[in-house]
């Protein structure tokens, strides 16, 4: 039996001190890909920058090797193009034929845990789901398989020697320590070692508050940034301003914040049975959470926002992978999971007492209703923020709760949409954003000259319809009453390498279905009688 544990959090604070990470497999190398070219010229494309700008086409965009080197607008809707106003393909030059469709820029997961060993999940399935919406970067949280094994496929990212997006490694705050970091000096080491290593941040979860201040501190002194999960377990005595104060640089899902708001408590209203071990207890407590706080337009809501736009802080709000507490029937049966969900993680989402994100005891329709309240009040503050400047961007935080690699960052847009944002606001939340976070805007994040070639294609128009994302597309009915599958990316250019990205999820789904030949697995839903010759599916190994 693999053992589980109770929590997130314990899961993060026991790897701290391991020598010794279960790792999953690691790509292989690159078999899939066009490019890098001398020159290339991708034609006709209706152009959404990720500045804000609205569309712009038909353009023609010129890439030397991995840099964009012109953009230009060659003419007008509707009207055929001179060929005297188009870049001139020379010889030896690589022409992508793209007349009449979408590009935005590469999309940056601000939260993509590459995932684990419980999980099941190989990198190249990870990898390839990610390319195949359009991910050209990820940061992972933790570096959950070893801060060696994330630098290793990173640098092998970088030149391009495996199928992967641009990977950032945020190291876990004490991951590797031989002791437990109880000073600030033990801080002040670490955090200088974890610099020493090649990291390009820290993910922290929570300490003393000497401790954490003393290691957020030397951390941006050294130049690198970081990320943090406010837990319950410490948020009482440090919240996200205390955070942001001491010059962290991004919050992740929305832990501290509401803490951060309260005004006539200082902290959370626990029942007396509450147990923070007991994911039915932590989650469905956090779905009261919001409503405790200060309210929209109060006093105490606009001193925080106030506080922490003033310090340039960045909030990543993974709306995603909270979603089953709001619609757990809606999050499981996801269309995609029949043939893009390998095994073993469907095991790890269902129901469990011992395993994260599966804490499904008694989760009904009280408990959807609180949470669809806590949602409504998170989103005012998120669209807010934006509104008055504050940088809010895209993370996924795949691999739990039923949220799938790829497919839970679309997802995310569509929340984003939700809480208000305009689909250009969106567009830009998921790259911009994401590399201004990154201290990568001067690289990636938009479609400009002078920028790396990231850049997302797709022949339906994402701002009508940000399901034209997905993977498995968007339905539409034809004149003819039949119903079709539209959308979906075309190409992913990630550093001037061209992916088709619809043969990176057919990839994808040899991969399940060979994990389920042999395991003789389907998909089933919990509780119910498994489908005859398959396995028992409803327990965990």
């Amino acid at each position: 039996m693999k053992k589980h544990l109770s929590s997130f959090l314990t899961c993060c604070l026991l790897i701290f001190s391991l020598t010794s990470i279960a790792q999953i497999e690691k790509a292989p190398p690159r078999a899939e890909g066009e490019g890098q070219f001398n020159r290339m010229i991708i034609r006709g494309v209706n152009l959404v920058n990720g500045t804000g700008s609205p569309m712009q086409g038909p353009c023609d965009i010129v890439v030397e090797k991995n840099k964009i080197v012109e953009i230009k607008v060659v003419g007008y809707p509707g009207v055929p193009i001179d060929p005297k106003s188009r870049p001139k393909l020379n010889a030896g030059d690589k022409e992508l034929d793209c007349t009449g469709m979408y590009m935005l820029p590469g999309f940056v997961d601000m939260h993509g845990h590459i995932g684990g060993k419980s999980q099941g999940t190989p990198a190249e399935y990870v990898y390839k789901l990610w390319l195949g919406h359009g991910i050209t970067t990820i940061r992972d949280p933790s570096a959950g398989n070893g801060l060696d094994w994330v630098l290793e496929q990173k640098a092998k990212s970088l030149k391009n020697e495996i199928t992967a997006p641009r990977i950032l490694a945020y190291t876990a705050f004490g991951m590797g320590a031989k002791e437990t970091i109880s000073t600030a000096e033990q801080a002040k080491a670490w955090v200088e070692e974890n610099a020493k290593k090649g990291a390009d941040g820290i993910k922290f979860f929570g300490a003393r508050p000497e401790v954490i201040e003393t290691a957020i501190k030397r951390n941006k002194e050294l130049g690198l940034r970081s990320a943090y999960h406010h837990a319950q377990v410490d948020v009482a005595r440090w919240n996200v301003l205390n955070s942001a104060r001491a010059g962290l640089t991004s919050m992740e899902h929305w832990y501290g914040l509401p803490e951060a708001l309260f005004e006539n408590q200082t902290i959370q209203d626990y029942p007396a049975d509450y147990n923070y071990s007991n994911e039915q207890n932590r989650f469905e407590e956090a779905g009261k959470l919001w409503k405790q706080a200060a309210k929209p337009g109060s006093k105490r809501w606009n001193e925080v926002m106030d506080e922490l736009l003033k310090l340039d802080f960045t909030i990543d709000p993974t709306f995603n992978i909270y979603e089953a507490n709001r619609e757990l029937m809606l999050a499981r049966r996801s269309e995609w999971h029949e043939e893009y969900t390998m095994p073993q993680l469907w095991r790890f989402y269902q129901p469990s007492r011992v395993s994260h994100g599966s804490y499904w005891q008694e989760w009904g329709t009280e408990q959807e209703v609180q949470w669809k309240e806590n949602y409504k009040l998170w989103m005012a503050f998120i669209n807010e923020y934006k509104n008055r400047g504050g940088r809010v961007t895209a993370g996924s935080d795949s691999g739990f709760i039923f949220q799938l690699y790829g497919f839970a960052y679309i997802r995310e847009l569509e929340l984003l949409r939700e809480a208000g944002f305009h689909p250009l606001e969106v567009i830009r939340a998921a790259s911009l954003k994401g590399a201004e976070a990154l201290g990568m805007a001067d690289k990636i994040g938009s479609i400009e000259v002078g920028k790396l070639a990231d850049m997302v294609i797709l022949e339906e128009n994402p701002l009508k319809n940000l399901k034209n994302l997905y993977g498995t597309g968007a339905i539409r009915l034809t004149e003819n009453n039949e119903v079709v599958r539209v959308g979906g990316v075309k190409y992913t250019i990630k550093d001037g390498v061209i992916y088709d990205a619809k043969k990176l999820l057919e990839d994808v789904r040899k991969i399940v279905v060979d994990a389920k030949k042999k395991e003789n697995f389907e998909i089933f839903q919990p509780g119910l009688e498994k489908k005859a010759g398959s396995k028992i599916q409803g327990k965990k190994e």
